[in-house]
């Protein structure tokens, strides 16, 4: 019963803010629904407790009305919860829209370096208004995190565009889910002041910013690029080209901030400590995730992928899948409690819930039938991953993206079983530049051969006349029925059980 209850509240509050996201659900209405469900909560409760002749048939009508309402109640909460956060654009800025204005702020964000220009997230905040505006400017200023800015441009609403695949990007969402509500491009920018931000997250940056400096000084580009994006993330400086190649191979995600790249680092690290206890071994694998985070600065991206990576290394150095489902479960419900906006319009989130889930139950599944693949470098480990996690995550990608890769489960064998070895030999690299650069240099060398080898193989993959296809027009009703076709053969016992079995 104590499971059900879980259950009912955790998915009760994920759709209640999947329906809020879609539909607005007037206040005093969900209030109303909250009081009586919580009525029909106490209600069955008393009716449980009663030793009635047709008991056993009473307790399961009370079991099932339990459960309902709780579901109810949590769904309603989801709701309240949502337009909590669903705030309207100042209204200030909103009659400004298409002037040129001039406006203060503080830099909230790090830099999002382009191959064009650079990206600010500046916060305006003053007695009556606090607002985020996404602004676009020129090189040739420095800009850091906690700078006070001065910037003057035309200021403008952002508008959903049509991608290259012939999707619409639902930009205004995507923005709206960090509380961006407005766009200046081509702004002129002023520094007033430096070290407004938060100390500690400042200090991260400048770790961050340190690593990458050290990197560059060893290894050339483009293999430092791609050095800077398997341990940090940092993906914004390739060519649109070259990140186009990433995409159309399937491997974009080895220089992104997921949890397939914080789970091989904490994975490297469990093997260098295999010789420890069992316990012992998982707690490197952690303080591994800790560390990757602190390197990136310690942004919600990596946060969440850090918390999918380390729920994932317990289950397989476990095997208790069971229990990591719950744990599993209650993180997207945190992440989501934190930021509703996540669960819709966050395609990051959606796609590390999707792998994660591949990866726990999925894969254990499949692998009995990758026996023949050889086991050196845990390549059999790697394919049997590489192929749950891809076509657990394709039908989402051809729905939301359109992009359909036919050569993204070779690239990946190619490359996967080196990037783990890449990702310490980066670290040390960096880590050796702090101390001296002679120490540094045959490190660096030696990443640099991997790292070319590694774009070598995405390079070859992409130029292949049938690498991708788009698909613009994948149907919504196809995609929710492939996925229910997989929770059915992951969990159908379990579903069937939940409304089966005796309360």
């Amino acid at each position: 019963m104590q499971d059900r209850i879980f259950y009912a509240i955790c998915f009760g509050f994920i759709f209640g803010v999947f329906l809020r996201s879609f539909l607005f659900v007037d206040f005093y209405f969900v209030v109303l629904i909250s009081v009586v469900s919580f009525a029909l909560i106490l209600f069955f409760s008393l009716i449980s407790k009663n030793k009635w002749p047709a008991r056993n048939a009473t307790h399961s009508v009370a079991g099932g009305g339990i459960i309902a309402s709780v579901f109810i109640l949590a769904s309603c909460l989801g709701i309240l919860r949502f337009n909590a956060v669903n705030v309207l654009a100042p209204s200030v800025l909103e009659s400004k829209i298409g002037e040129k204005v001039s406006l203060s702020g503080i830099i909230v964000d790090e830099p999002d370096i382009r191959e064009n220009n650079q990206k600010l997230t500046v916060e305006i905040s003053s007695p009556k208004n606090k607002a985020k505006v996404l602004i676009s400017t020129q090189f040739g200023e420095d800009y850091k995190y906690g700078d006070e800015v001065n910037f003057s441009g035309k200021l403008f609403k952002p508008e959903n565009f049509i991608t290259d695949q012939g999707k619409e990007f639902d930009y205004v969402n995507y923005l709206r889910k960090d509380g961006i509500y407005f766009i200046m491009n081509y702004a002129d920018v002023e520094i007033l002041s430096r070290g407004n931000g938060n100390k500690i997250k400042s200090g991260l940056f400048f770790i961050k910013e340190k690593f990458l400096e050290k990197m560059n000084l060893v290894v050339q580009s483009p293999e430092s690029l791609l050095m800077g994006g398997l341990i940090l993330g940092e993906k914004a400086s390739f060519s649109s080209e070259m990140r186009q190649k990433f995409i159309d191979t399937g491997t974009i995600h080895i220089v992104a901030l997921s949890g397939y790249n914080i789970t091989i680092v904490a994975e490297w690290f469990m093997k260098l400590f295999a010789f420890l206890p069992k316990n012992l071994g998982i707690g490197a694998g952690i303080f591994a995730i800790l560390l990757f985070i602190l390197m990136t600065g310690g942004s919600s991206t990596a946060i969440r992928a850090g918390i999918m990576a380390t729920l994932v290394l317990v289950a397989r150095a476990t095997g208790r899948n069971y229990d990591v489902a719950r744990a599993l479960i209650l993180a997207g419900v945190f992440m989501i409690l934190l930021n509703p906006f996540v669960l819709v319009y966050d395609v990051s989130f959606q796609l590390s819930f999707i792998a994660t889930v591949a990866v726990i139950f999925l894969t254990p599944r499949i692998e009995k039938y990758f026996m023949w693949v050889p086991d050196f470098f845990k390549l059999r480990d790697i394919v049997s991953v590489t192929f749950a996690a891809y076509i657990f995550v394709l039908p989402f990608i051809l729905y939301k993206m359109g992009n359909l890769s036919l050569v993204a489960l070779p690239a990946n064998i190619f490359i996967l079983p080196f990037i783990s070895f890449t990702m310490l030999l980066g670290f040390f690299t960096s880590l050796g530049g702090v101390i001296s650069h002679i120490l540094a240099a045959p490190l660096g060398y030696i990443s640099y051969l991997f790292l070319h080898y590694e774009l070598g193989v995405v390079n070859f993959f992409a130029n292949l006349p049938f690498a991708f296809f788009s698909i613009p027009n994948f149907p919504l009703f196809l995609t929710i029925l492939i996925y229910a076709y997989f929770i059915y053969k992951l969990f159908g016992r379990n579903i069937k059980a939940f409304f089966i079995e005796p309360f």
